[in-house]
């Protein structure tokens, strides 16, 4: 298309000053690598399908940034998803989806990776391998295209996607992506067919190559059988993870962009995993087992970090900073840390004890910000259905004591929808919001100030957790289930109520328990338009269910059926170390309302520890 990349890379610059934020386009931050291309035989376009500002907050791309481009003949390069204005312009005037760096067209890449972290992203990420001018199948690729591989936590069920990638990378990236680079560096010296590199990917722990995998079906609509079509492709696909987090790679140089992201901030990691074992959360079950970072190691990260970036703000990332094992330890030394560089903190997600509101006090002084509550359900009967370790007496306490050091605004969490759920557990978190308000007016003497904010997501079942079996609600379920919670809380005028949108979580809930036949309803969904699903603004419904009709598959096969023990799931190729069996046990738990320990109390024999240190 252009005789040159020099051509291309004028052509953007003129068009991206016709868009609202061109910095999302040219490239060029702090920290960002750009390698002599004689030094260069590998190229990796890594894509991740949202804009820039979502993108650039993405700890796992900056990881893997960081990994790739220290390997010395590698050049990874960022491509984000281009907002409309860009598009629209992307196609009249002829400029193909291209990496930042160096300007190059995605197509001219050895691989282009994408990581998908979010149901709703699968369109996107569609949308962007035709612009870069390829075609969605694999199976119609040429053998000049790049390889397409797959990451990111919706790979825990890739065949929605399967006919798309050749590849998916299934876990964490920071051991694999080398020994990808190393199978390409062989495969590219061969001059053997693209076939022989997907057959050299089965030989990596954690590389799932779909086209190697039939799957048959019965008259209902259930798999039948999963048959192997390479005999050397692996039975089960075993995710990989990183063992020691002291030695893993991180990016104390990470990417500086030009323009406010959504995470505008310096990050450090301190621990992966989680031991508590919530049923409905797939994250609790597919990060196992935990890992922490030493103390030791994370101030040297948060000191080379700052040094690298000039960021004014630190935040600590864990699925629960406050289940960090020497969570003082570390907070006091990082607060200090802080004071010296003059650099704010913040902390999500510590526990509400003594020591944490010392902490909060600490930092956010007399602005004190919102405290929150991940309460998930209105009656500790359904929490221990869920196995959610929380308690109103628990939440009250946190409560008086916030208030009475000065907080005024409290947010809760709940879902709607969970198995077993009942019309009184919805009314129990009107209760819950109306003591808390009592407690204020104890404190305080009367309302005044105080703000509750009351969330409601819909219960979204997710493979490999103990309730993948169970069915979703319908959207008339849902909207009965909101209202009624509407109704209880009007009356308590300091009280603001938010709920999520019924039709995107049943879409998830299609997406996520979803098998390979929904490929083609994916190609006819982007056909007709569908793209940003995840922003209300773009989000069209009623275009999904045509894309449907067309392709003739009812979703509510995949979102409002209950499975069966014995049914053949779609993501049962994919191991993630916890025993189905286990799955199996917790499910039974919550139809009988019993809780399991937390893992740092003794171990719940989930199986990991038999692939993985515990």
């Amino acid at each position: 298309m252009f005789e040159n990349k020099s051509e291309l890379e004028k052509k953007i610059e003129r068009c991206v000053m016709r868009v609202e934020k061109p910095a999302r386009y040219i490239g060029g931050e702090l920290n960002a690598v750009k390698k002599p291309a004689e030094q260069v035989s590998l190229r990796v376009a890594f894509g991740f399908p949202d804009l820039y500002e979502i993108g650039m907050s993405n700890l796992g791309l900056q990881i893997l940034y960081k990994v790739l481009n220290d390997i010395p003949d590698v050049q990874c390069e960022r491509v984000y998803a281009p907002d409309v204005d860009f598009e629209a312009i992307m196609r009249e005037e002829g400029i193909p989806l291209y990496t930042l760096e160096t300007k190059r067209a995605v197509k001219e890449a050895d691989i282009f990776a994408v990581s998908v972290g979010y149901e709703m992203l699968v369109t996107n990420m569609l949308n962007m391998i035709v612009l870069a001018g390829m075609s969605v199948w694999a199976a119609e690729r040429t053998e000049e295209d790049p390889f397409i591989i797959i990451g990111g936590p919706c790979t825990y069920n890739p065949e929605p996607m399967a006919e798309f990638a050749d590849a998916f990378s299934i876990g964490e990236g920071e051991e694999v992506w080398p020994e990808i680079m190393e199978k390409l560096r062989e495969w590219k010296a061969s001059g053997a067919p693209k076939i022989e590199f997907l057959k050299s990917l089965c030989g990596i722990e954690g590389m799932y190559v779909p086209r190697f995998y039939e799957f048959d079906y019965n008259e209902d609509g259930t798999i039948r059988e999963i048959r192997k079509t390479y005999d050397k492709a692996p039975d089960r696909i075993d995710k990989r993870i990183i063992q020691d987090m002291d030695s893993a790679p991180f990016p104390t140089e990470p990417v500086v962009p030009f323009i406010s992201t959504v995470h505008d901030r310096a990050v450090v990691e301190i621990f992966r995993g989680c031991t508590r074992g919530c049923r409905f959360c797939q994250a609790g079950m597919i990060y196992r087992p935990v890992r922490e970072r030493s103390p030791e190691k994370i101030r040297e990260i948060v000191e080379e970090e700052l040094r690298a970036t000039g960021y004014e703000e630190l935040s600590i990332l864990s699925l629960s900073t406050g289940d960090y094992s020497r969570v003082e330890e570390l907070v006091t030394d990082l607060m200090a840390l802080c004071r010296e560089s003059d650099v704010s903190m913040s902390l999500p997600s510590l526990r509400l004890d003594s020591f944490s509101f010392k902490v909060m006090d600490e930092i956010q002084g007399y602005k004190k910000s919102g405290l929150t509550f991940a309460v998930e359900a209105g009656s500790q009967r359904l929490r221990n259905v869920i196995n959610k370790d929380i308690t109103e007496e628990h939440i009250y306490a946190a409560s008086r004591q916030a208030f009475e050091l000065g907080w005024h605004t409290i947010k809760l969490y709940f879902m709607a929808g969970l198995p077993g759920e009942t019309d009184e557990d919805l009314a129990g978190i009107a209760d819950i919001a109306r003591n808390i308000m009592n407690i204020y007016k104890e404190v305080n003497g009367k309302i005044g100030r105080l703000s509750i904010h009351v969330s409601v997501s819909n219960f979204v079942p997710k493979p490999h957790t103990p309730f993948q079996w169970f069915p979703q609600d319908t959207d008339e379920e849902f909207s009965r289930k909101h209202e009624l919670v509407k109704n209880l809380i009007k009356p308590m005028k300091c009280v603001r109520l938010s709920y999520h949108d019924s039709a995107t979580s049943y879409l998830e809930g299609v997406l996520a328990r979803g098998d390979r036949r929904m490929c083609g309803t994916l190609v006819e969904a982007v056909r007709l338009g569908c793209k940003f699903d995840g922003w209300r603004e773009h989000f069209d419904f009623d275009k999904w269910m045509q894309a449907f009709r067309n392709t003739g598959l009812d979703p509510d096969f995949y979102a409002r059926r209950a499975r069966e023990y014995d049914e053949i799931l779609p993501w049962d190729l994919i191991g993630t170390g916890v025993d189905k069996e286990f799955y199996r046990s917790e499910n039974e738990k919550a139809k009988r309302g019993e809780i399991t320990k937390d893992c740092r109390e003794g171990c719940q024999f989930c199986g990991v520890n038999t692939l993985f240190k515990c």
